[in-house]
């Protein structure tokens, strides 16, 4: 609930707490910095960079597996498309789960955690920054990511960016959209769902949620359905992952979806128009809880601007008919209305961005 303020208790806050134009006033920097915004995704990573540069790279390394693969990919980590093109042939590492580089197992080195090192170098190579040019980045994390998870994203960062800042996702897709009041923005990638309400100030942990069933979830149920209507169907995990981000929809009337996979090596045709379906909208009972959630314990005075402004991002965001049934869902909870952004591959990394050319100085690591 809303509680009374005095004059007096109002210029405490405003101490205490920075409103956003006044956290990320301009950065002194100089024509040398070289400012880039990573979204280092579960599924893929985009950066953005003062330059011009913009990249999205799928979030893959592989490493070849014996002598004959090294002969013939050469010694050094493949990343991205390549390292798919060739998974046959390498040890192939996805080194996010869930929004966040994924833990070592007991004993040895975290494979993981090198990976993640290798793909953030190599994504800063695709901002092609000049020789000895510092560069400053900003890099978004899942909205609930802990403590430990966010110092393993800086450990990944160390000796491949100068210095670094880890930022709630959906907030770094509002900032990049200029929307920081009376807005949920709900950031749909492969490894969660996040959400974040903002009301004009840096989002606090009440603000956010993070949802494990996201794309990845998708996927897996998808994969178990088709599997279970048609047990002779040869298809693999990525195989249903492009056909989801081809052709995924929640919506009641569509076009059949036909896939070909091969049965005994001969391809043959599948109809899993209802299967696609259901397996997209498992997700949605989730992400409406949490709306409801954020809403209901939102100041009750702005309750209604918020429902009214929920923006998708992320690449599950454009799930056809997503907003629409998101929408229809939320009219129990008083009505909304849900849109989606223009460009979802790449709204964190610009947003990342954008918040690294205003950063002031207290509020970069430097990495040494």
């Amino acid at each position: 609930m809303a509680k009374k303020q005095t004059k007096k208790q109002d210029k405490k806050r405003s101490k205490a707490k920075p409103s956003i134009s006044e956290s990320f006033a301009a950065f002194p920097s100089n024509d040398k910095t070289l400012f880039v915004g990573i979204d280092l995704g579960t599924c893929r990573a985009s950066v953005s960079a003062s330059n011009g540069v913009r990249e999205v790279v799928p979030t893959y390394v592989g490493y070849p597996k014996d002598n004959i693969s090294e002969e013939l990919l050469g010694a050094q980590p493949l990343f991205g498309d390549t390292a798919l093109k060739h998974r046959l042939s390498v040890e192939l590492i996805r080194p996010l789960a869930h929004g966040v580089i994924q833990t070592k197992r007991k004993g040895g080195n975290n494979k993981y955690l090198t990976a993640a090192k290798q793909l953030t170098r190599h994504l800063l190579e695709k901002a092609r920054p000049k020789s000895n040019q510092p560069v400053y980045g900003v890099i978004g994390a899942p909205a609930r990511a802990s403590i430990a998870s966010k110092r393993v994203l800086i450990d990944a960062a160390r000796g491949v960016l100068d210095t670094v800042m880890i930022v709630s996702e959906p907030f770094a897709v509002a900032y990049g959209l200029g929307i920081l009041d009376q807005v949920l923005v709900i950031d749909i990638g492969a490894g969660t769902v996040d959400l974040c309400r903002l009301h004009g100030t840096i989002p606090e942990k009440k603000d956010q949620i993070t949802l494990d069933e996201a794309g990845d979830f998708v996927d897996d149920k998808l994969s178990k359905m088709i599997h279970k209507k048609y047990p002779n169907a040869q298809f693999t995990i990525n195989m249903v992952r492009k056909l989801k981000e081809r052709y995924g929809f929640v919506s009641k009337n569509a076009d059949r979806v036909k896939a070909s996979f091969p049965v005994k090596g001969r391809p043959k045709e599948f109809d899993i128009t209802d299967e696609l379906r259901n397996a997209c909208k498992s997700i949605v009972p989730g992400m409406v809880d949490s709306i409801d959630e954020l809403i209901a314990t939102y100041d009750p005075e702005f309750q209604q601007a918020l429902r009214s402004n929920v923006i998708l991002a992320g690449g599950g965001g454009q799930m056809i008919g997503l907003p629409n049934l998101i929408e229809e869902a939320m009219a129990e909870l008083g009505g909304g209305q849900v849109t989606r952004v223009d460009e979802p591959l790449f709204a964190g990394s610009n947003g990342a961005l954008k918040m690294a050319q205003r950063m002031p100085k207290h509020f970069w690591k430097v990495l040494t």
